[in-house]
């Protein structure tokens, strides 16, 4: 059954505003820098000033006046939660002034669960100091602004503020709750009790300041989120043109280097000449040729190596760098690898999700790791076969695609010559794809391994860094 146009025009226009919306993948790097800057040089110092105050207030007798039977309870529970949260803020201090010892994902974590805790004890603090109406609103602003700041993931972000809207204003329920019992206990009703406890009309000042106050809330957790997503963006543009530029002038230099080394091939030419020339001599007169011989073998296999590394260099020289799209370089290899006319009945199951980093470097390049990748594992499968084709985002703001095909698997006695030039097991193949692949990815900062078992099929698993210089060896 066939989707309609309208379905799918509608689909695509939704896509669209999904993609305005998309941010970019958060950067390690950045990540700590922002964590070290608010919550280890800001954040812990503000809490270090604020503990005495919060306790003076909290537990000295004479801060409250004479506080009826089930706000004292509360406030019993709020002492209890200020020393878990004492004990909590300790134990996170320790782990931000050592968070180069930890990694990436626990730090997020850490940084994640130490920003609800304190969204947390604020409301509870909060039903203390007046609810709705508390000074300490604009504290809760702050935690929408800080955790905008320090939480790495949009979908996080915008859970963790809205979080901190709902705490609001279920502090300030529980606020009326606590009057609404007093009353009862107190047995005490008055009009203006009655206003604070129970109905509160719509229409009446108190309401209207909630409602802005809560709105506010909202919009301040959509404006951060849309201007961390202007910043991070902007960040990778410029991060973007700063490695363009790199690879650009790494080119140029690769380029220069070529021209050097095939000038030095000059001098192993002449040598070999020289050593043509007496072998020539030495046969007229009938003398030795055996040292000569020699001489000449050594010089070409030089050169030999020579030329090897020049066209290494060279490869670098050809195309231009551009922002390469992962999705659209695996359907092209698949196009050249398996034509849809060719009459192949190789099943290909893909599972490339669509937000994956964007590789920086020569399309060719690429294109040629997956092409040969592809072939391989269509020439292992026969005329019918199974090729699963994976890509997901790896550590280290990289990319990593797996190949693996349903063939006969890589026999153990060869396992460890694959990756040799010119070594095949096949009738007509060169022996030059896998090394293209491996020096490749390599060039790029990248690494290929394999994983086979014999009747098993094998597995071909690129990782390749979305941001890195390419290499020359």
């Amino acid at each position: 059954m066939t989707e309609s146009p309208t379905l799918e025009s509608l689909r695509q226009r939704w896509g669209a505003v999904l993609e305005v919306f998309r941010a970019p993948p958060p950067d390690p790097v950045l990540f700590r820098q922002r964590v070290r800057f608010v919550e280890r040089n800001i954040a812990t110092w503000v809490k270090l000033v604020l503990a005495p105050v919060i306790y003076w207030y909290l537990f000295n007798p004479g801060a409250f006046s004479t506080l009826s039977v089930p706000r004292e309870d509360v406030l019993g529970y709020l002492r209890d939660f200020t020393l878990m949260m004492t004990a909590v803020n300790i134990g996170a201090g320790i782990v931000l002034w050592g968070m180069d010892e930890i990694t990436t994902p626990m730090l997020e974590k850490v940084v994640s669960g130490i920003c609800l805790l304190d969204t947390a004890f604020l409301a509870a603090v909060t039903l203390f100091c007046g609810g709705f109406d508390s000074v300490l609103y604009w504290v809760f602003l702050g935690l929408v602004l800080r955790n905008a700041a320090i939480i790495p993931s949009p979908e996080v972000q915008v859970l963790s503020n809205l979080f901190v809207c709902a705490l609001y204003v279920l502090s300030g329920v529980l606020e009326l709750r606590l009057n609404q019992v007093e009353s009862q206990v107190l047995d005490s009703y008055t009009p203006k009790l009655e206003s604070a406890a129970g109905a509160i009309d719509p229409s009446s000042e108190p309401f209207e300041s909630l409602i802005l106050r809560v709105l506010l809330l909202l919009l301040m957790t959509g404006l951060c989120l849309g201007l961390r997503i202007l910043i991070d963006r902007q960040r990778q543009r410029e991060a973007e043109a700063q490695e363009f530029a790199l690879k650009q002038e790494q080119l140029e230099a690769a380029g220069r280097l070529a021209a050097e080394i095939a000038h030095q091939l000059k001098n192993p030419l002449g040598i070999i000449n020289n050593a043509a020339y007496t072998l020539q001599k030495t046969v007229r007169e009938g003398k030795t040729i055996t040292q000569q011989i020699s001489i000449i073998r050594e010089e070409v296999a030089r050169s030999d190596r020579i030329i090897t590394d020049l066209m290494g260099y060279a490869r670098l020289t050809e195309g231009r760098v551009e922002r390469v799209e992962l999705p659209e370089v695996i359907e092209q290899a698949l196009a050249v690898a398996l034509p849809p006319g060719a009459g192949f009945a190789i099943e290909v199951h893909r599972d490339i999700p669509p937000a994956l980093p964007v590789l920086l470097g020569q399309r060719g390049h690429f294109l040629e790791i997956f092409t040969n990748l592809l072939v391989n594992a269509r020439e292992a499968v026969g005329q019918r076969g199974r090729v699963w084709i994976t890509a997901r985002p790896a550590p280290d703001y990289a990319v990593q695609v797996s190949v693996r095909d349903s063939g006969p698997g890589i026999p153990p006695e060869v396992a460890g010559r694959i990756w040799e030039s010119y070594f095949t097991t096949k009738d007509r193949g060169t022996g030059l794809g896998l090394t293209i692949v491996k020096h490749t990815a390599e060039m790029y900062g990248g690494r290929v391994r394999v994983e086979s078992e014999a009747g098993q099929g094998a597995t071909f698993t690129v990782t390749l860094p979305a941001r890195t210089l390419m290499r020359l060896r």
